[in-house]
């Protein structure tokens, strides 16, 4: 969730736009290219966009009702250090590790909810779940997040949960073809406000998808999920060689979060901010924080005692040492949706790193703008991601596109980079994957069964 950055005094102290690249390395280190012009970096970006899928897939495979939301936080943390620390081994010195800490955020919290296990939170039925989280290699970062539901029941989530779900898929459907080489960051925009309209949601204010550097999560190149009179960003041009962190993020109700009162555990330390800090609480967490993650955003999970950790943040954050996540919310009873993913502007084509199944929902809403569907009628860019092999890049997916049958339901597919085309013409949408695997590859084909669109998933290499 990258709503953060505050550069005005508006009441709302939610992101417009970044003063600085806060995570860049130290004068100390040997520069190199970081672009996608690197073979190396290149390398990097897949193998942690890897890891980000295996983390957030596993996280999602334990949603269930009555888990501890810390759990399954922690359980998408060590996944990514478990499976970082098996890769890279021969660089001797290489940082890596979590480049985002692993935030569950249900219904109506918007971001960064990330519990110490002294939260008793867990999830119920019918929760809207958003799982946020980051790797990375040598500061190489790949993020993904991804919204599910916990949904026992063999029959699809409806009503606003679903609509939201929808609206958010088909923006980051539609930015994904509209992050290439030569469009403009204001396209994704304008976008993203016409799906929310078409499924009657709003665009959350304050979200940025930021450029990605080598150790910068939050790079000056922006899009904005909405512009408003208070927040804008300015229009620049993509260009080749780059990297972004794509965060779609869409609400029922009207897409203006407030700071939540629960207590944040989610930081970055602020580099070249120096103070004298008085607690020794406060010398020895900071001095902690400087060892286990001195340049990315991390969770106090990572203090093996929590008592302390709460003891000497406060001082921290108030003489602006560390750089706090707030956890933000919507209003009571409105549900918020997230996708989000990196996508590589390579000189063959735009690369997206991650994919999930979709949950099984149903809105009775469905696209019929024509600018719409002529941007998501485009062939859709290939995907990277754990345990399978990306389709070629620039080449339309091996899934049909969704059909109108009975003036009913329309169909998408399992994986989001590989989604078929948005040609809704029915009057609801219906998303159903039948394979709940999510190690699977990201080719399908499609099936129709009785009225309504669903997606088995087909391995090319055995199937036509």
């Amino acid at each position: 969730m990258c709503i953060r950055d505050r550069v005005s005094t508006q009441s709302t102290g939610f992101v417009t736009q970044q003063l600085q690249k806060p995570n860049a390395m130290s004068d100390s280190e040997e520069e190199i290219d970081d672009s996608l012009k690197n073979p190396d970096i290149v390398n990097k970006y897949k193998a942690a966009g890897q890891v980000a899928q295996a983390a957030l897939t596993k996280v999602l495979d334990a949603l269930a009702p009555g888990k501890k939301i810390y759990e399954l936080c922690s359980l998408g943390d060590k996944t990514i250090l478990e499976l970082i620390g098996k890769q890279f081994n021969n660089k001797k010195g290489m940082e890596k590790g979590i480049a985002f800490p692993t935030c569950i955020s249900v219904n109506n919290v918007v971001g960064h909810f990330s519990p110490l296990a002294s939260d008793t939170t867990v999830l119920e039925e019918g929760d809207v779940v958003k799982i946020d989280l980051g790797a990375h290699f040598d500061g190489v970062i790949a993020v993904a997040g991804h919204t599910a539901v916990v949904n026992t029941t063999d029959q699809p989530t409806s009503g606003k949960k679903a609509d939201v779900i929808c609206a958010a898929h088909f923006a980051a459907e539609a930015a994904l073809k509209l992050v290439k080489v030569g469009n403009k960051n204001t396209q994704v925009t304008e976008a993203i406000a016409r799906v929310a309209e078409a499924f009657k949601c709003s665009p959350v204010e304050g979200v940025l998808s930021h450029s990605l550097h080598r150790f910068v999560i939050d790079g000056t190149k922006c899009i904005i999920n909405k512009q408003t009179a208070e927040q804008k960003v300015d229009e620049f041009t993509f260009e080749a060689n780059e990297v972004y962190a794509i965060d779609i993020v869409l609400s029922t109700g009207d897409g203006k979060p407030k700071e939540s009162e629960t207590r944040t555990t989610v930081y970055r330390k602020v580099p070249e901010q120096a103070y004298s800090l008085k607690l020794k609480a406060s010398r020895q967490l900071l001095s902690e924080i400087q060892s286990k993650a001195p340049s990315l955003p991390f969770s106090l999970r990572i203090i093996e005692d929590e008592k302390k950790a709460k003891l000497g943040i406060t001082e921290c954050v108030k003489h602006d040492l560390l750089y706090s996540y707030p956890v933000l919310l919507e209003k009571q009873g409105e549900f918020v949706a997230q996708f989000k993913f990196n996508v590589l502007l390579l000189p063959s084509g735009t690369k997206k790193l991650t994919s999930f199944n979709l949950p099984h929902v149903s809105s009775e809403y469905s696209l019929v703008d024509p600018v719409l569907c002529k941007i998501l009628s485009l062939p859709c860019p290939g995907a990277e991601g754990a345990a399978a092999e990306p389709a070629a890049e620039g080449a339309a997916p091996a899934e049909g596109a969704a059909k109108k049958k009975n003036k009913k339901k329309k169909k998408k597919g399992a994986a989001e980079p590989n989604a078929p085309a948005a040609t809704a013409t029915a009057t609801a949408t219906t998303y159903h994957n039948h394979n709940h695997n999510h190690n699977h590859n990201h080719n399908h084909s499609c099936r129709i069964n009785s009225s309504t669109y669903s997606s088995t998933c087909n391995n090319p290499s055995t199937s036509n």
